[in-house]
Order: structure tokens, then sequence, then C-alpha cells
């Protein structure tokens, strides 16, 4: 049965390899705009994107992200959430376990970060960070503690879980533990995008304009915390992907990591 990085593009694949980090425990898919088949790493450093799928997919999922960035010049690495793509647990899909997820995930991108940087493939100091959905709840998470990230960028997800109480995944235990919005305190001043369908029908828009809201009123810089909504984009439930505004929705993010990594 093909594998889902044998059915990458052949642009992305003659990038791509496939790799395990954080002690072999969190399978990754890094694409490379340097890489060196012959040495089998990358012959210089470039920025990277660490970035994160959402519930029910794989890192896989998305070529066209990461053929964008490597033609700007910026590597990404895409990782599997627990229980999902090479870590296959159907049990972790389910809607009740999202915040189990990402409380998982989360807690892995330190062993993540370390092992990237130790490689000399990327440039020292331009790091981003991002995810869709339940990636970008691991995202923002993991921005509420202290990090040497440089920018994110967050698609269809919420920093204000309050909006999420009449859904399956609302576990109030986790909710206290790391809602964003609830401990911005730890959060340091950088720039962050964020993606997001109006009428999306899983994330109420209403929670990440408040979250950005919040971001603002703390920042010294408030024109780098954007927000830019879509609606409607044919997008199954108005969620992941941008229905029709796929491709302008890539190119934003491409252009924001450009402009904000090259610095």
């Amino acid at each position: 049965m093909p594998q889902p990085f044998d059915q990458l593009p052949a642009s992305v694949l003659s990038l791509a390899r496939t790799v395990r980090l954080a002690g072999g425990t969190v399978p990754a898919l890094v694409v490379h705009p340097h890489l060196d088949r012959d040495l089998g790493r990358a012959a210089r450093p470039a920025p990277l994107l660490v970035w994160m799928h959402g519930r029910t997919v794989s890192k896989e999922l998305d070529p066209g992200r990461y053929l964008r960035l490597a033609r700007a010049g910026i590597a990404s690495c895409a990782l599997d959430l627990p229980g999902h793509g090479e870590r296959l647990d159907p049990a972790l899909q389910d809607p009740a376990r999202t915040l189990e997820v990402v409380e998982r995930m989360a807690s892995e991108i330190d062993g993540v970060v370390a092992e990237l940087e130790a490689s000399g493939e990327f440039a020292p100091g331009a790091m981003a960070i991002g995810g869709m959905s339940a990636g970008g709840m691991a995202t923002l998470v993991r921005l509420c503690a202290p990090h040497r990230f440089r920018a994110a960028v967050v698609e269809c997800t919420t920093g204000s879980w309050r909006w999420q109480r009449s859904r399956a995944m609302f576990d109030p235990v986790r909710v206290a533990a790391m809602d964003p919005i609830e401990h911005l305190a730890g959060w340091r001043d950088i720039p962050l995008l964020a993606l997001h369908g109006t009428l999306d029908e899983w994330v109420p828009v209403g929670g990440q304009r408040e979250f950005v809201a919040a971001l603002r009123a703390r920042s010294s810089r408030p024109a780098d915390v954007e927000l830019h909504e879509y609606g409607p984009t044919g997008a199954p439930a108005e969620h992941a992907g941008f229905g029709r505004f796929a491709a302008d929705a890539k190119d934003r993010a491409t252009a924001f990591l450009a402009r904000h990594l090259g610095e």
C-alpha cells in the first residue's frame, strides 16, 4: 500500500525526508530548500517553521504549504500529532480527547526543537512555530511559556477555550491548566498571524478575535498581531483548509514568515 510520504508531489519529495525527533518519539516530515541528497542533509542552513496539523489527518497533509515555504527559502518540519500519522491510535482521534492530544503535543515541542537546533541545518534564531486547529491550539499553549520562537502562524484555531464549552473536547481540568488566554503572563511579544473562517462551525471566530484583542492590548507592537478572516470559503463546516481561499491563506502565511524570519 502506498505510504503518505510516497504520495507527496515530486516537487516536494525532492526536498523532503522523514525523521523521528524528541528521542525517536515524534515522527516528522522535514522539507528543506537546500537538501543535498548525496549528503543526506541540508547543504546550508535555512529559517524554519515547525508545523502541526489538525485532528484526524497527518503531517503529509499540506504539501502546497511546504513547497511555498521552500521556494521562499524557508524549511518546514511537520509533526504527527499523538495518535496520528505514523503513531496512529484511532482512540486518540476521538473529539473528546482533543485536549489530551494538545497537551501531549505541546509537551513534546521542546524535545523536537532541541534536536532541530543541534542538527545545524537551520538558521540560528530564525525559527517559527504554527499549526491548524488542534495543532494551532498546541502552538498557542506552548507560546505561553518561555521559548525561542521568532514568530507564529495559526489557522482555524482558538486561544480562548471558553468558546468551546459546548463541544465534546471541553475538559474543565485541562482548560484551567492550559487555556492560552488565561496564561498570557508567560506570553512573549512575537509576531503572530491568525487565519480564520468567519463562519467556522467548529471553532467560532469569536474566540480567536477575543484572544487576538488580548494579545494586542499587551503588545508593544500590536500591528504585528494579525487576524485575517475568510468567509464563506466552501470548506467542510467552514473549517480547515479555507476552501477557495486555500492558496491565498498559504501565500499570506509564507509572506508573513519571510518577512519576520528574514529580518
